[in-house]
């Protein structure tokens, strides 16, 4: 197979890279140039965000499949669809369950309401959500049936250029009692880039096509089941001290942000956590245990020295340390 990945350098790019190549396959990646590409990988540079002018390296090639993780202006999407809707025989594009409609309720499968207002033309002044529905237009409009839609959730795992996981075994790492934000029972749902990976690859080598969900069943883990991971992988004495949801959002605590995944009961919760992934686990996506990604993601943070990549376009998430102190040490604090 001849992969053309768009990106291809950091996160879920590298990771699908890194799945082609182990599977021996012949892998082009196109990209500003600004982080290296694994050996073995041949380069095209150029920048697609300055329209179609930027993308003349593709001209000529021909490719089995192209993997987009674009989620930026849709009219990257659009512009690259097009022009490689004759030269490539598939097109996946990893999309985001931001495109359903919110509050999106428990249960919510593809055929789910959408968010309206979205356009493959739209330049970068659009909200993530109508962005990544509008590069879903964009791939269906030029690739048709050959268009795959991975409509993922939370990523996580060794690569992870965002700061949520990198940031709770850190925390954990330096030991000491850790606020933890409760329920310990209360379940994740989201996706290993490798695994979301693997599923890439296998679904287009098996000509699937459409909108999948792409993430772990509900309640693949629970917050209690990863941060227990983080201590145990860190090797250090941190103490979890589960505080309760109402105590954290009178302190002012902001949910997903300053304590990264975590989010009360509601409908962001719903949203997040409780979406339907059967169809995508019916085509064969996998989803290894929660301690596997914790553990490796770790290794990945002891090799670059225990900073993670931050993307420029994410703001840096966890909770500041004074916060972390006064909630420790409130009357009725557990």
């Amino acid at each position: 197979m001849r992969l053309l990945m768009l990106g291809g350098t950091e996160f879920v790019g590298r990771a699908v890279t890194d799945a082609a190549l182990g599977r021996g396959w012949e892998v082009t990646a196109f990209h500003r140039g600004l982080h290296a590409p694994p050996a073995g990988v041949r380069t095209l540079t150029g920048d697609r965000t300055t329209g179609e002018a930027g993308l003349r390296a593709l001209a000529g090639g021909t490719w089995d499949l192209v993997v987009d993780t674009w989620s930026g202006a849709p009219s990257a999407v659009r512009d690259a669809a097009r022009l490689l809707s004759g030269s490539a025989g598939h097109f996946s594009y990893v999309s985001s369950r931001s495109v359903y409609a919110y509050p999106a309720p428990a249960g919510l499968a593809e055929d789910g309401p959408l968010v309206t207002g979205a356009s493959p033309d739209a330049g970068h002044d659009v909200s993530y959500a109508l962005a990544k529905r509008g590069g879903e237009l964009a791939a269906l409009d030029a690739f048709g049936e050959r268009a795959l839609l991975a409509r993922a959730g939370l990523i996580l795992g060794p690569g992870e250029n965002v700061g949520r996981l990198p940031w709770w075994l850190g925390r954990t790492a330096r030991g000491g009692p850790v606020v933890a934000p409760g329920p310990p029972d209360a379940g994740l749902q989201y996706i290993d880039a490798r695994d979301l990976a693997d599923w890439l690859l296998d679904a287009a080598v098996n000509g699937l096509s459409g909108a999948y969900n792409t993430v772990s069943h509900p309640g693949h883990t629970t917050m209690g089941e990863l941060l227990e991971s983080c201590v145990r992988v860190t090797g250090s004495r941190a103490r979890l001290r589960w505080t309760d949801p109402e105590v954290l959002l009178a302190a002012g605590v902001e949910p997903w942000t300053d304590l990264p995944l975590w989010l009360p009961a509601g409908e962001l919760h719903d949203t997040l956590h409780q979406g339907d992934a059967a169809k995508a686990h019916a085509a064969g996506l996998r989803c290894r245990p929660v301690g596997e990604t914790v553990a490796d993601t770790w290794a990945w943070l002891c090799e670059r020295g225990g900073a993670a990549p931050q993307r420029p376009d994410r703001p840096a998430v966890g909770l500041d340390a004074r916060t972390e102190v006064q909630l420790l040490a409130a009357p009725g604090s557990p």
